[in-house]
């Protein structure tokens, strides 16, 4: 039809006025059937010239991008696209790609609907062609919500199969404090039979005491368990965005050092500094970063016992593959082959007070921002954690020039 029309209109002087409605009614018939098309697509879509001035959009990109003004508005064609979207971030990175004549580009965004739900967002920039040349862009935005959603499901089924090892290493963790409570309740009553059998003389005061701190001790403990067990069980209540690592390590760094230094540790840290970012929970990765840190803390302290303790403490970020990859390191006591296999395990510890929990809880909120966390630690060097994420921003500039 396209190449028909063509044709038709390169001889237009040489057309009936018959022929010249004929042609025009094609004309407008092959642009309805377009229009249709763009109506009907699921994706929202933005047409602008090389000014980043709309040309045309379809109705479903106002549902989905937070726009100040109704596109039908006559002023929307004098005003560049991004300073008509109500939403910081995407503004940015539109007026970005227009700067730098980016053609070729797809990212990743977080929006808040007027009802306070969140949705993910992936924003296309294509190249507009006309007779060979650029004449503007084509942005396309697709609606991803529902996938994320769906891999975060897959990771909580994941992490729901584990319960019922967690369960079974809970009841044997149990039975020792229970069997030791037991054991010196029985002793108490014992002497409390006996000094009624020898007319009610007591036995030494110190002698009841001792049994009831170790009764009061074991419960302490038992309490212990059962809380950081009801936390392990609970399914992770992530809200999940996309941040940038980097700003936020920063942060919690600021909150842990002052603790380092006081033990004479020095605390480096190196960051990726392209802005990238990832799908996470603010709080619970805080939670990782500081949990990681409590443990280094306590692998130098162990292997140097003086007050003057000297040891080194390394957080360094850095882009590759497509995947945000955190290095948390310390230069402490290390692991032998066997702990290393065991960290993740539930109620697995070297700590003399530890619930042997805590990096459970690390890996299952590191699988629920659909990460992978690995170890390698030798004893007497030190420990290194390794956790990568997969980057949802992915800001490939194919094409700068303004002309194909």
């Amino acid at each position: 039809m396209r190449g028909y029309v063509k044709r038709l209109s390169q001889k237009a002087s040489k057309l009936s006025k018959e022929q010249v409605l004929k042609l025009l009614d094609d004309i407008l018939a092959e642009n309805e059937s377009l229009y249709s098309i763009m109506e009907s697509l699921s994706t929202g879509m933005l047409i602008v010239d090389n000014s980043f001035l709309l040309l045309q959009n379809n109705l479903i990109i106002e549902s989905q991008l937070p726009f100040s003004v109704h596109l039908d508005e006559p002023k929307v064609s004098q005003i560049p696209v991004w300073e008509l979207i109500n939403d910081d971030e995407i503004s940015i990175y539109l007026k970005r790609c227009s700067e730098n004549g980016i053609t070729n580009s797809t990212e990743d965004f977080t929006t808040v609907t007027s009802g306070g739900s969140v949705r993910f967002l992936s924003l296309t920039i294509s190249p507009l062609l006309q007779k060979g040349k650029l004449a503007g862009r084509i942005l396309v935005v697709n609606d991803i919500t529902e996938n994320k959603n769906q891999q975060v499901l897959m990771n909580r089924m994941e992490n729901m199969a584990n319960l019922t090892n967690l369960a079974a290493g809970m009841a044997h963790e149990i039975k020792n404090p229970l069997g030791a409570i037991s054991i010196h309740i029985q002793l108490i009553q014992k002497a409390l039979k006996k000094a009624r059998e020898n007319q009610d003389v007591l036995p030494d005061k110190k002698f009841v005491e001792n049994h009831i701190d170790v009764v009061n001790e074991e419960i302490e403990h038992l309490n212990k368990m059962i809380t950081e067990f009801l936390l392990a069980v609970r399914p992770v209540k992530a809200v999940l965005e996309l941040k940038d690592p980097s700003k936020l390590i920063e942060n919690i760094t600021t909150f842990f050092e002052p603790e380092f230094k006081k033990y004479n540790i020095t605390v480096k840290v190196n960051l990726d500094a392209s802005g990238k970012k990832i799908l996470l929970d603010e709080k619970l990765f805080r939670d990782v970063i500081l949990n990681l840190a409590q443990n280094s803390l306590a692998a130098i302290k162990s292997k140097d016992s003086s007050d003057d303790v000297s040891g080194c403490f390394m957080i360094t970020s850095k882009i590759i593959d497509n995947r945000y990859v955190i290095s948390v390191a310390d230069n402490g006591c290390g692991m032998s082959p066997e702990t290393v296999a065991k960290v993740f395990e539930p109620y697995f510890t070297t700590k003399a007070n530890g619930t042997g929990l805590g990096m459970t809880m690390v890996y299952k909120i590191i699988k629920e921002f659909s990460g992978e966390i690995t170890v390698n630690s030798q004893e007497g060097e030190g420990t290194e954690f390794v956790l990568q994420f997969p980057l949802h921003q992915k800001n490939r500039k194919l094409l700068a020039s303004k002309e194909i």
